[in-house]
């Protein structure tokens, strides 16, 4: 591979690196080269490397690739990354392609994208390889790039880790075609991610001749001549905290621009490279340091001086800086002092930040002049060039280091931060006091933390996290990413429940004795004796927990860390576990059992420590065998240093922890531990004094309740904050109700368990003091007050990207940049009839049909018959083939009446096949060259009698599910609770519909269902002879969900374009908006009509959510609000009454009961569901990853079948017929055991 021939050259040269070289040097060296990038100049790659090979297809994505070292992308940090056949690199997984390939950029996750394209691998057509690398050759080049194009700010830049993606002769994707071989346009590339602890920065490698196609064709357009240019660029993807997506950087947007990455022009050789050498192209793209937007390098000339165009039309300008001399003054891109771009007077301060688009189209035609003399090779690199790596050395965690996680504040009193400004950053339940040196926030009473963060006193307390791992129990490798955590702890007697799910065997077992993993929350929430105080107090909710564990005698290590990243909205301490190392294996069915201890912590300004040793014992019948293990704990934590040491609380504290409890159930793969925890002085400090109640948490207070010791074993108990009681029973404060809570004007107050939430409304954010909401001024947007450079308003249309950025766009009918734009002549295109005359106007045309035609210009027929389906069909075909179709083109034959000839065949091949009166192809007959298949006709002669209409074919009886795909919906039988996949059919063509939502009346056998395409909702009933009826034709945009109400004779439905929820008799009639107001992307519905309740999900990328309000829209409440992505499918099941969702953002199945308690998790490895019904034990979702029907179990969560259908296209609602007689009477039964009482009519075909 021609990769391992750059291996060779550069493992003669063993790169490492010496002292940079001066900027100039480095900069003369580069801009002395005008060659292209040869292909063995690419980093060295192969299998032969080290390299993962990337499965070949057309739409494939890598597993995640574990980094062992986190970069920086952005202002974020990742430690995972994906690498996916169409020229893309992410930091998560990606969507099904058509998500996001033919779409422009940005995209809405983030990608860093050196050929962003339709690429596809199958059949051999090339190869993606990917690898992380640490050798001293690919670092040494990496950083002599970087450091050449960052002369200024990346001048010692050393990185210590490279990531590395290379597509070697990867193909467009292109038709099947029996005919046509592939095309031999084959593109090779590579993108480099070099990373130190701070900084990451990308290089983009595009060798000669190694870009042969530049754009690739939609699928979803492939009856048109269109091709997209590849995207070339990085995108942060969607932020959680504004409404637009994040910030984003692109290259390329022509297929010039994307020629140019590569090609070398003598007039201007560096408008292929931002870096001098043509084709390698540098970026800086995350920082620890504030980074607004990705930082081009700027080598090849002053991007922001050559034209001073808008932000997003920036165009590297090749005349100025061609004309250029390269001076160490002019090349002085970046501010010395400040690190940040230098823009000359006239060019907008945030040019980088937000959006940008440097599109690098040449369109110089000054006179060609060679630069800089010959070509030279890529600058090598000698033995000389050593890096400055450090040597390796042994360190213990300082509590004063950095190294050992605890940061040191420096403060000057000329910029003394005040409370006066500041004090936003202490909890809603403290105070703010100012010293000498800076302010410190501290806990008001009956409240207790670090100031920042303060928790009520004697509450209960919970935490959610998640648990990641890399072991080898014994000698066996474990995985497991992001698996739940979830701990509960009874704060006033220092009980500690926490509770880990879905651990694979043999791991979990082993994982029994660290007891640590949970007996951190026992020592941050411990029962404090008096004047001794718990984790809390100190940290807060963000800190960093480290340990090691040895085991004995094994000597196994293993190393966990545990990083606290604060408080949600409900108060619950989101914290995340890594672990890794080996572990002793324990053999199944062995308990384990750890005695009681207690453990020495030593506090310092920032650090808590702890060694100590523990024994446990495995058991099994008579079998007991005793091992142990040596733990060392450090726990950082940033502290305010300005307020003086309070002197009470001692260096020294002995944790107590007289009850301990482990186990691991593999019915429910849940990996449970317990203790009890009492925090006080080291035994010996003290004398001797008797046990209160408070203090050994005999206590009979409620656990809602804090204890107050009296004299000897008398208490008292109070209730803590946010509940009230006698302390025995305490029950919560409705603080929204009672009116005591502090929200300001334009707010809104949630009530919480012992607490309370305010949100602002929409348009308006917290003031500083996080309780008054003011309105948000919105920014200046060009857009709006004219100050944009678009053509004129019947030509283009502005496009607001935020702030002060923007594109512009051609409208229909017109081409050109959008800052210019000219009229399309489209009568020269062929746009009309045959039989039909074009009239061009200014943006637009008209099409007329001949006389002795009829139709609308684009369809013209002779004579008073309407054209059928097959001769529209023909027709469409011969238009798009330019009137003469080749030989192996196929053209529909149609009879004298236009009906489908029932014998069809592959143009003038022997390839034929039997048709149905519709045109579609009878399974089981196409056949072979030099046969010809027997086709019966299927359009049946003239009755006098009606007939079923053509599209309608009626289900059998039974249980079956219907399901919308596109312009059809299918009937797929269920036997039990099977799926009879081998009886499944189409139920319903409806030609030119997209139909998205359905629902089924078992009253009147009727199904219903939108149609986003035509803005309609229309219903069929399932009887011979029946035709489709649209009820509802106006007031519609795009109608999604849809519930029926069987019952009460209503249905309900969301409509995403109005951000609506209406309401209507069966018939259309007695229409109703339920809601118009605070809905987004209103998706999902579904209604109990036993309970009557309505429940829908609202996919709000900022603030997704599932409400429920009464039929009649009364009593609206938000149910579910957190740790929701996308919830797509929603379902509410009668007989366990469970309300349950697919959520295609989590890749979650969850449950909950009516009123949002008792959620849980069915599955949590969805892959991209849409809508789901529930029937039985069993949930039924579409999905638009695997295009079918998907059952999962939901007692198990086990993905139990799925069905795919032939015609591969996105399924979409989806819904079960019940209607069987059983099922009507257990209705029946549920709806009179209901108070309140309900009008009642009996189906067909039952009595009451």
């Amino acid at each position: 591979m021609r990769g391992d021939h750059a291996a060779r050259r550069l493992a003669l040269q063993q790169l490492p690196l010496p002292l940079p070289p001066p900027p100039l040097l480095l900069l003369l060296l580069l801009l002395s080269r005008a060659g292209a990038l040869h292909p063995d100049e690419l980093f060295p790659y192969g299998q032969s490397r080290g390299d993962q090979l990337l499965q070949e297809g057309d739409d494939e994505s890598s597993a995640p690739v574990k980094l062992a070292s986190p970069l920086r992308f952005y202002e974020a940090q990742f430690s995972y990354l994906y690498v996916g056949t169409n020229g893309i690199i992410s930091t998560q997984d990606f969507p099904r392609e058509t998500q996001y390939v033919d779409d422009d950029f940005p995209t809405d996750f983030p990608a860093i994208a050196p050929f962003l394209a339709d690429i596809d691998t199958s059949q051999g057509r090339g190869q993606v390889l990917y690898r992380e690398d640490t050798s001293l050759a690919v670092l040494g080049l990496a950083a002599r790039y970087v450091r050449a194009g960052f002369p200024r700010t990346a001048a010692r830049f050393t990185p210590t880790h490279a990531f590395l993606a290379t597509w070697e002769q990867v193909g467009a994707y292109e038709e099947a075609s029996s005919r046509v071989p592939p095309s031999e346009e084959l593109n090779t590339f590579q993108a480099v991610l070099a990373s130190d602890e701070s900084d990451t920065y990308a290089l983009l490698l595009y060798p000669a001749n190694g870009l042969q196609f530049f754009g690739t064709r939609p699928k979803e357009s492939y009856n048109v001549q269109l091709e997209l240019p590849a995207r070339v660029g990085f995108c942060r993807g969607e932020v959680d905290d504004s409404k637009r997506e994040g910030p984003y950087f692109s290259l390329t947007s022509t297929e010039q621009s994307v020629k140019n990455l590569y090609q070398t022009r003598w007039s201007y050789p560096n408008s292929s490279s931002n870096l001098g050498v043509p084709g390698v192209w540098a970026f800086h793209i995350g920082s620890t340091s504030p980074l607004d937007n990705i930082r081009p390098a700027t080598v090849g000339g002053d991007l922001t001086k050559a034209h001073p165009s808008p932000p997003l039309e920036q165009s590297f300008g090749p005349t100025a800086a061609a004309e250029r001399d390269y001076t160490e003054d002019n090349l002085d891109y970046y501010d010395e002092n400040e690190g940040e771009v230098e823009y000359p007077p006239g060019e907008p301060e945030d040019a980088w930040n937000g959006h940008s688009s440097i599109d690098v189209s040449f369109q110089s035609k000054a006179e060609p002049r060679p630069l800089g003399g010959p070509a030279s090779p890529l600058p090598q690199l000698t033995a000389s060039d050593r890096p400055l790596y450090p040597e390796a050395e042994s360190a213990t965690l300082d509590p004063q280091t950095k190294e050992g996680r605890a940061l040191v504040f420096t403060y000057n009193a000329a910029n003394k931060e005040t409370c006066e400004h500041h004090h936003g950053q202490c909890s809603q339940h403290a105070f703010c006091t100012d010293y000498a040196t800076g302010f410190c926030c501290h806990c008001q009473s009956r409240f207790y933390g670090n100031g920042k963060h303060c928790l009520p006193e004697g509450a209960p307390h919970r935490v959610n996290g998640k648990v990641s791992g890399h072991l080898r129990v014994g000698h066996t490798p474990v995985h497991f990413t992001n698996v739940d955590l979830h701990a509960y702890i009874v704060g006033n007697d220092g009980r500690a429940y926490t509770a880990i799910s879905h651990i694979p065997q043999p791991a979990a077992q082993a994982l029994l004795p660290l007891t640590p993993i949970g007996g951190l929350f026992g020592w941050l929430f411990a029962l404090q004796k008096p004047g001794w105080e718990n984790g809390f107090s100190f940290t807060g909710a963000t800190f960093t927990h480290e340990m090691e564990v040895t085991f004995y005698p094994g000597e196994e290590r293993v190393r966990i860390t545990q990083t606290a990243e604060g408080l949600d909205p409900e108060n619950y301490l989101s914290i995340k576990t890594n672990i890794q190392g080996q572990v002793p294996y324990i053999p199944a069915n062995f308990t384990v059992h750890v005695a009681p201890y207690k453990e020495i912590y030593h506090y310092s300004d920032s650090a808590v420590t702890s060694t100590s040793s523990r024994d446990y014992s495995l058991t099994l019948g008579t079998i007991n065998q005793t091992r142990s293990y040596r733990v060392y704990q450090n726990i950082t934590y940033e502290a305010c240093r300005h307020s003086p040491r309070h002197p009470a609380v001692p260096t020294t504290q002995q944790l107590n922890v007289d009850w301990v409890f482990a186990l691991y159930t593999d019915e429910e793969r849940l990996l449970r531990f317990a203790v009890t925890n009492q925090v006080g002085p080291v035994e010996g400090d003290s004398d001797p004094i008797g046990v209160n109640p408070c203090y050994d948490g005999s206590h009979t207070c409620d656990m809602r309740a804090q204890c107050h010791p009296g004299a000897g074993v008398d208490y008292t108990c109070e209730c803590a904050s946010g509940y009230q009681g006698d302390g025995r029973g305490c029950v919560d404060v409705n603080e929204c109700a009672a009116g005591s809570h502090r929200c300001g004007p334009n707010s809104v107050c949630i009530n919480l368990l012992g607490s309370y939430r305010c949100e602002c409304r929409s348009g308006y954010e917290f003031a500083d003091d996080r309780h008054t909401c003011v309105a948000i001024t919105p920014p200046p947007n060009p857009c709006e007050d004219g100050s944009h450079s678009c053509a004129p308003a019947g030509q283009a249309r502005c496009i607001h990207h935020g702030g002060s950025t923007f594109s512009c766009a051609c409208l229909p009918g017109y081409t050109g940049t959008g800052h210019q734009c000219a009229d399309v002549d489209e009568c020269s295109e062929n746009r009309c009839h045959p039989s039909a005359t074009c009239y061009n106007t200014p943006g637009s045309f008209s099409c007329q049909c001949h006389p002795g035609y009829r139709g609308d210009g684009f369809q013209c027929t002779p004579g008073k018959r309407p054209r059928t389906v097959c001769e529209r069909w023909r027709e469409n075909l011969l238009e798009h083939y330019g009137g003469t179709p080749r030989d192996d083109q196929y053209v529909p034959q149609c009879d004298d009446l236009g009906h489908f000839i029932p014998l069809q065949c592959h143009g003038k091949s022997d390839f034929c096949w039997c048709v149905d009166k519709d045109g579609r192809e009878v399974q089981g007959t196409r056949s072979q060259p030099g046969t010809t298949p027997a086709c019966i006709p299927t359009v049946a002669p003239p009755t006098v009698r009606p007939v079923p209409r053509p599209d309608v074919t009626p289900p059998s009886v039974g249980t079956f599910l219907l399901y919308a795909q596109g312009q059809q919906i299918g009937h797929l039988p269920l036997n039990g609770t099977r799926l009879q996949k081998d009886m499944a059919k189409t139920l319903l063509s409806l030609h030119g519909s997209i139909v998205v939502g359905i629902d089924y009346d078992c009253r009147e056998r009727m199904v219903y269902w939108t149609d986003v395409a035509g803005r309609t909702i229309s219903r069929a009933s399932l009887e011979p002879g029946a035709e489709p009826e649209t009820i509802v034709n106006s007031g519609l945009i795009s109608p999604e969900g849809l519930a029926i109400d069987h019952f009460r004779r209503t249905m309900y439905w969301t409509d995403s374009g109005l951000d609506k929820i209406e309401r209507a008799r069966l018939d259309g009639s007695e229409r109703k908006a339920l809601f118009h107001t605070d809905l987004v992307n209103p998706r999902a519905i579904a209604v109990d009509p036993i309970r009557g309740n309505l429940y829908w999900t609202d996919w709000n990328r900022e603030a997704p959510k599932i409400e429920t309000s009464s039929l009649e829209g009364e009593n609206r409440r938000i149910l579910v609000n957190k740790d929701i992505g996308l919830p797509n499918g929603l379902t509410f099941d009668p007989f366990s009454k469970l309300l349950c969702w697919a959520d295609a953002g989590t890749k979650k199945l969850e449950c909950t009961l009516p009123d949002g308690t008792g959620r849980r998790v069915i599955q949590n490895h969805l892959n991209y569901p849409f809508s789901i019904v529930s029937y039985a034990d069993h949930f039924y979702h579409t999905d638009w990853r695997r295009d079918g029907v998907i059952s999962v179990n939901r007692d198990s969560g086990q993905f139990t079948d799925e069905y795919l259908p032939e015609q591969r296209s996105h399924l979409y609602g989806i819904t079960a017929y019940l209607c069987t007689t059983r099922s009507i009477i257990r209705h029946l039964q549920l709806l009179l055991l209901t108070p309140g009482g309900h009008s009642l009519h009996c189906p067909q075909s039952v009595r009451l």
